[in-house]
């Protein structure tokens, strides 16, 4: 048995613990089956981002007209637009060449699973440590569809790698994953039909937000909303996907984005008696720590944010945790966002209008649109809004945009929340270039 100070399970965020524990002396071991950079470089947040601007430009492509611009004509490489996306995997190598040539850093390039107590199980035997890191991420969920298992289908996973365009693609599911790749795979020219058991797209978004982006959405693409997949089945060439009220659509390929699982089972933490929660969650303490005292776990795996940015965030905490246990704090997620990068683009942090009401808590609402603003109306934007939710004394409780550039808008909001004050007054008295488009935040805390 090979005995490690640091055990990081998980080349992601897990890396950054990883780094700073080697650079203070500490041996490390890192476990990794996949390619190094973990899902946000090799199959989210970065491959998603290359292509779906790739159809942002065709987007704009096709709004020419409206500017005076008649476009005669275009063409899309599938190839190229893929061959793009797939630059991430000269960083993962680059990262995994680095590592192995690191100071106090010893790679596991496989997958391990938990013997026992702070011990891991690899092909070459069993390895312990001290201190122990889970950041292994999560898998996309695959439904209990019946016949789903004699159908060829793909996740997101393979959606990043396609070979070829789909000529018809069947979505199921509504949320971000789903709503980003119809958008991307819509815009390279394939037939997109939407499958959604909600009553909305984004069902988790504020309901005014969720329901412009379905009403715009739905005007793109087919959305059948409420719609229950009861059964698939392959028929020829084509693939069939039957609902629970006895409809039916068919098309010539499915993708399956309805959502992700922890990876807490394939690790079998339950035999280092690792607490998950019903979800399969690995459930932590306000400073990442499971109920195993010297293991942590944060990232998807943790689940309390399923983002990039929260994972980073967790990380830099864990790692003072581990490194400089007497100065650690319990992680703040203050004014933590989010953003659906799809078309429209959305974006939010906080409350929402929804939650409120649950709560049953007094609130004022301030919205404004883009085409109310000089850069909204060069734009055309006819549907784009910000929505503040504030109390009474002015004190911003959420902040929700959908329109052009609404990821990139949000963050003075967010500068103000964590900076403390969290005042509508921080947003209104800041003056702003006129006419850029962050007018439209400035006006919306002034609706307030």
């Amino acid at each position: 048995m090979q005995n490690f100070d640091l055990i990081v399970i998980g080349a992601g965020s897990g890396l950054d613990v990883a780094a700073a524990a080697a650079a203070r002396g500490m041996s490390v071991a890192i476990v990794e089956e996949g390619p190094m950079g973990g899902t946000c470089l090799n199959r989210g947040c970065i491959p998603t981002k290359i292509l779906i601007h790739s159809a942002d430009v065709v987007q704009t492509i096709k709004e020419a007209k409206e500017f005076g611009i008649d476009v005669k004509g275009y063409s899309v490489d599938f190839n190229k637009v893929m061959a793009r996306a797939r630059t991430v995997d000269a960083d993962a190598a680059s990262i995994e060449a680095n590592l192995r040539k690191a100071k106090n850093v010893t790679l596991f390039k496989e997958r391990g699973a938990f013997s026992g107590p702070m011990t891991l199980m690899l092909k070459e035997g069993e390895i312990t440590a001290d201190k122990i890191v889970i950041a292994a991420g999560t898998r996309p969920a695959i439904p209990p569809i019946e016949g789903l298992d004699k159908v060829p289908y793909m996740t997101s996973d393979e959606a990043l790698k396609a070979e070829a365009l789909p000529k018809e693609l069947i979505i199921i599911g509504g949320g971000y994953i789903a709503c980003e790749l119809a958008h991307f795979f819509g815009s390279m020219g394939s037939k997109i039909q939407i499958l959604q058991r909600n009553v909305r797209l984004l069902p988790d978004e504020d309901e005014e937000i969720s329901q412009k982006f379905t009403e715009l959405f739905s005007k793109e693409y087919p959305v059948r909303l409420s719609f229950a997949v009861r059964k698939a089945e392959k028929k020829g060439e084509r693939i069939v996907v039957y609902g629970a009220d006895g409809t039916a659509v068919e098309g010539t390929d499915l993708l399956i984005a309805t959502g992700r699982v922890p990876n807490s089972d394939i690790l079998q933490v339950e035999k280092s008696g690792i607490k998950t929660n019903k979800h399969g969650y690995i459930e932590t303490d306000e400073y990442m720590e499971t109920n195993v005292p010297g293991v942590w776990a944060f990232g998807d795996i943790a689940g309390k944010y399923l983002f990039k940015h929260s994972a980073n965030l967790e990380a830099e905490y864990v790692t003072i945790s581990i490194i400089t246990p007497d100065h650690r704090h319990p992680v703040d997620y203050t004014a933590m966002p989010h953003a659906v990068f799809s078309h429209p683009q959305v974006a939010g942090v906080g409350a929402t209008e929804q939650e409120l009401k649950v709560k049953g808590e007094d609130f004022l609402v301030g919205k404004y649109m883009y085409k109310d603003t000089g850069m909204g109306e060069a734009l055309a934007e006819r549907d784009g809004f910000v929505k503040f939710i504030a109390d009474y004394e002015g004190k911003i409780l959420g902040c929700h945009i959908i329109g052009p550039e609404a990821s990139t808008l949000l963050h003075e909001v967010l500068v103000s929340m964590k900076a403390g004050k969290c005042h509508v007054n921080d947003i209104i008295n800041t003056v702003h270039i006129h006419p850029a488009l962050s007018e439209v935040v400035q006006r919306g805390a002034g609706s307030v």
